[in-house]
């Protein structure tokens, strides 16, 4: 695990951009039935120097490059020509997410000594490629380690490196200029690749420790702000596991749960003080249970089915099956959006968020400090989640909710543009005072003390808050 001390001065770049942005496309394939002679025809006329063998489902299943041909034709000579792609190219083949950003795939690129790393969706489907040529732009430095060390920890001690250079790694991007919103991305993603690390090494444990495989399917889920991509610097556990076992396998998953929940707080990522974790079992159900709590949540309404629902509906699969997580949101958006009362419930739960800003346009402070989380954050969060249920809407950012409601004509183009502009001053003006609490000390929070900012940044923090009020009414939930 390298030292990151230089992460003040590091290259925005690869932080700022996802591979989507820089990856090579249309990639080639080929069915690893093709013969290496085939393949080599097809690399030539294509003028690339690589091909990525897929499997009948067109996953990505290994990949043929250049200095594969000469290892071949060094080998065995011509006749080596006769034998299949699945035969001869490289095993399993090294991937990542279009929507990572690209110093994932700089640092595994680097710790792996790879030429080539194939982009995949959440299928694995190739979707285009990624080489070092086309990476050039990017000025990499011993920081673009943090995100992928993560996948190579071997416990909670490597893995807490990383949340402790968590706070540099922000301020070095605060210093260069990208938006609080791209921060909190990354910060999320970490997270996300943490959860789904400690889930491999729980899965690793159970194996080693006599438990056997998963008794059936199951996904780790990350909700939450990490489940939208929206982490600062004051982060807790949530995290829920959906499987598609039986009600004795329990025990298997139980101990998962436990296992992921124990790794994650030794790697200084703090139990949830109030239980959202998979080693409870009501974040731990099957399928079928939780349509059952679901259908709980939407016809019983109370005040914790909002603060559930609060954290529910905004996860991402990290680690399993993602198809049974995405069955799971189905169902889920589908219960939901049948209930008219449970959405006037959510409605009426946003227009109650206020309370920032006083009679004669001062601050509401409580010891000095102003909650922006909870008068800031969570009014817009809360709006977009609430629209994206209406319309059936899958997606968990923030900022997608809401582009997606414009698309759909729900959504005028300024108040877009006010949505995300206000969503980011509030963003910032968190992280500034979170880094400031760690740099003397203090434990972060989402409470800031406006005196600490100049006179144009409380201008700003004023006309957000101001702003925020007139945008619930944009949304249809106040009143």
């Amino acid at each position: 695990m390298n030292d990151l001390a230089v992460l003040a001065r590091i290259d925005s770049f690869p932080y700022r951009h996802r591979l989507r942005e820089v990856m090579s496309t249309p990639v080639l394939t080929a069915a690893d039935s093709l013969t290496l002679s085939e393949a080599v025809h097809k690399m030539y006329e294509a003028r690339v120097s690589s091909i990525v063998g897929v499997d009948g489902d067109g996953r990505a299943a290994g990949i043929f490059t250049e200095r594969d041909l000469l290892r071949v034709l060094s080998n065995d000579g011509p006749s080596g020509l006769d034998a299949s792609l699945a035969e001869t190219m490289t095993k399993p083949v090294a991937t990542v997410p279009a929507d990572a950003f690209v110093y994932v795939a700089l640092a595994r690129m680097t710790r792996m000594g790879l030429r080539h790393l194939v982009v995949v969706d959440e299928d694995k489907r190739p979707l285009g490629m990624i080489t070092g040529r086309a990476l050039l732009k990017v000025r990499a430095t011993e920081a673009l380690v943090l995100g992928d060390s993560v996948e190579s920890a071997r416990g909670p001690d490597e893995m807490r490196s990383v949340i402790n250079n968590l706070p540099k790694l922000a301020k070095g991007l605060l210093g260069e200029g990208v938006t609080a919103r791209n921060i909190a991305s990354v910060i999320a993603l970490v997270l996300r690749d943490m959860t789904a690390r400690a889930a491999e090494l729980a899965e690793l444990s159970l194996l080693d420790d006599g438990w056997g495989p998963a008794p059936a399917r199951y996904a780790v889920l990350i909700l939450g702000s990490g489940g939208r991509g929206e982490s600062l610097l004051a982060f807790d556990q949530d995290n829920a596991i959906v499987h598609d076992g039986k009600p004795t396998d329990d025990a298997w998953y139980a101990e998962l749960g436990k296992r992921i929940n124990d790794t994650l707080h030794g790697a200084g990522i703090p139990f949830c003080d109030g239980g959202v974790m998979a080693r409870e079992p009501k974040w731990r159900k099957s399928l079928d249970e939780w349509r059952d709590e679901v259908h709980h949540w939407v016809y019983s309404v109370e005040n914790q089915t909002v603060m559930n629902c609060d954290i529910f509906f905004d996860f991402q699969a990290v680690w399993g099956d993602r198809a049974l997580a995405e069955d799971l949101r189905v169902m889920a958006m589908d219960k939901a959006s049948q209930s008219a009362f449970f959405l006037r419930y959510l409605a009426q739960n946003v227009a109650g968020m206020d309370g920032s800003i006083g009679l004669f346009g001062n601050f509401v402070t409580k010891q000095g400090r102003l909650n922006a989380k909870k008068f800031g954050l969570l009014p817009l969060v809360s709006a977009a989640r609430m629209r994206a249920i209406r319309a059936h809407i899958p997606l968990t950012s923030t900022d997608e909710r809401f582009a997606a409601l414009k698309d759909a004509g729900a959504l005028h183009e300024d108040d877009l543009r006010d949505f995300i502009e206000v969503r980011e001053v509030v963003l910032k003006v968190m992280l500034e005072q979170q880094l400031a609490d760690i740099a003397m000390g203090i434990s972060p929070s989402a409470r800031i003390d406006p005196k600490r900012f100049d006179k144009r940044t409380r201008a700003r923090l004023a006309w957000a808050f101001k702003r925020l009020k007139t945008l619930k009414f944009v949304c249809g939930v106040a009143g």
